[in-house]
């Protein structure tokens, strides 16, 4: 049979993470197949992957690595947290037996794009007839990498998104020179080392603000009546819904 393998090496690439192992001794008769056995997140169980990384396949056998897609070790049975070093062990296999399961080996994490930004909201405040505010909170989830910035992206209502701001550091962002009286659509995306993440869900807001004060009020004796006169003011991108009088 077969001597031990010496422990199996881990690297995280694009989308997947690739095992390699250099072949053992074989014992005088050909290796046929290997064993390839990963950590679960209990740190302890070994399980055997049997769809990416059967080396029972020529092409795995004799390349003596494997490609398992980040997604599977981030499911069960493995369920591997993003950001968690993937341990694995191999075991080589001839015609006349087993070989001892090698010690385990590391060296690559599993990692993916962040969650989408959550509670993308107005900060009222901020307000001006062509000023917006936003804030938001990061996703559950970073992906296995800290969030290095985010980047806002806007469009007039039924419009194409086009990138308003990227690189920024802070869950906040302030849109000035608007047009008043638009309304817009927001969205944000939140970025790691591997990549942006989706978007977050769509905020929408009027370029508006309260009107200005009314100007040249006037009073005028009309029969037993004053008439009171005054100029609209300007808008500030709203209809003008009311007015109060005060005497």
């Amino acid at each position: 049979m077969p001597a031990q393998p010496v422990a199996p090496t881990t690297e995280f690439n694009a989308d997947n993470l690739i095992i390699a192992w250099v072949a053992p001794d074989d014992g005088g008769s050909q290796i046929t197949a290997y064993t390839v056995y990963i950590r679960q997140s209990d740190d302890t169980t070994f399980t055997p992957e049997l769809t990416h990384c059967d080396a029972s396949n020529a092409m795995i056998r004799d390349s003596q690595q494997c490609t398992i897609p980040a997604s599977v070790l981030h499911d069960a049975p493995y369920s591997l947290a993003w950001g968690s070093p993937v341990y694995a062990k191999v075991m080589a296999t001839n015609v006349y037996g087993d070989s001892e399961i090698s010690l385990e080996g590391n060296g690559g994490t599993i990692i993916t794009e962040p969650d989408q930004p959550i509670n993308l909201a107005e900060v009222y405040a901020q307000r001006t007839p062509t000023t917006l505010g936003l804030v938001w909170n990061d996703g559950a989830d970073n992906g296995g990498l800290p969030v290095l910035d985010y980047r806002v992206n806007i469009a007039e209502v039924g419009g194409e998104f086009a990138v308003l701001a990227s690189g920024l550091l802070s869950a906040d962002y302030i849109a000035v020179d608007l047009t008043s009286g638009v309304t817009y659509e927001f969205k944000v995306e939140s970025r790691n080392a591997y990549e942006y993440s989706s978007y977050s869900e769509t905020v929408t807001l009027l370029a508006a603000f309260k009107p200005e004060a009314p100007v040249t009020v006037t009073t005028a004796n009309l029969l037993n009546k004053i008439v009171l006169q005054w100029s609209m003011p300007t808008t500030n991108g709203s209809p003008i819904t009311g007015y109060e009088i005060y005497i």
